[in-house]
């Protein structure tokens, strides 16, 4: 896996006339693994789009090493084709990597249209497209909604992967999130 880092200083991120956070900064290396907690409307998702770059801070820096993936509530996945083209849609941009679509429990769902998935099929579907990118920088927002007991524990266990091969995850979650190691920021402590 590439060299990674991501690296966040004395970031602050503004909705509308609300300051949700300010003054948080941290840094992890490849291995490592971040939660961000807090309440709903604290900033969760905020921060995982302005450490991708598709959301400016307010104020404060990113730094950015290594290529970054993404999974969010919408999987990316175009909701009129069948599941198998639309991985292979990515699977062309992204390079012919394996996305562990079997180990994820999408065998056998290649011609059913995204649309006509489940909750937790579409979120298993986005960790496969996910996984196909061999993105060293995972961000993950709520990446357990929506799972099953098993569902959850898979994608546990794909994380812990993941960062045990040198990948970086940081992850927005009001869920527990089993792996050892694994950092966590409070937002609240850096509500404005």
């Amino acid at each position: 896996m590439q060299v990674c880092r991501i690296a966040a200083k004395d970031l602050a991120c503004r909705r509308g006339d609300r300051l949700l956070f300010a003054g948080l900064s941290f840094a992890l290396e490849g291995g490592q693994a971040l939660q961000l907690v807090g309440s709903n409307g604290i900033g969760k998702s905020s921060l995982i789009r302005i450490l991708a770059g598709l959301l400016p801070a307010w104020s404060g820096s990113v730094e950015r090493e290594g290529g970054i993936g993404l999974i969010d509530e919408r999987p990316a996945l175009d909701p009129g084709q069948p599941l198998g083209d639309a991985l292979a849609f990515w699977q062309r941009l992204d390079g012919a990597h394996d996305n562990q679509a079997a180990r994820l429990g999408l065998a056998g769902l290649d011609e059913v249209p995204v649309r006509y998935l489940s909750t937790g099929q579409k979120k298993r579907a986005a960790l496969a497209r996910l996984i196909g990118q061999a993105a060293p920088v995972w961000l993950l927002d709520e990446p357990l909604n929506g799972l099953d007991t098993r569902g959850a524990a898979l994608i546990e266990e794909l994380v812990a992967e993941h960062c045990a091969e040198g990948g970086i995850a940081v992850i927005a979650s009001h869920q527990p999130f089993a792996l050892t190691g694994l950092q966590q920021v409070e937002l609240r402590d850096f509500a404005a």
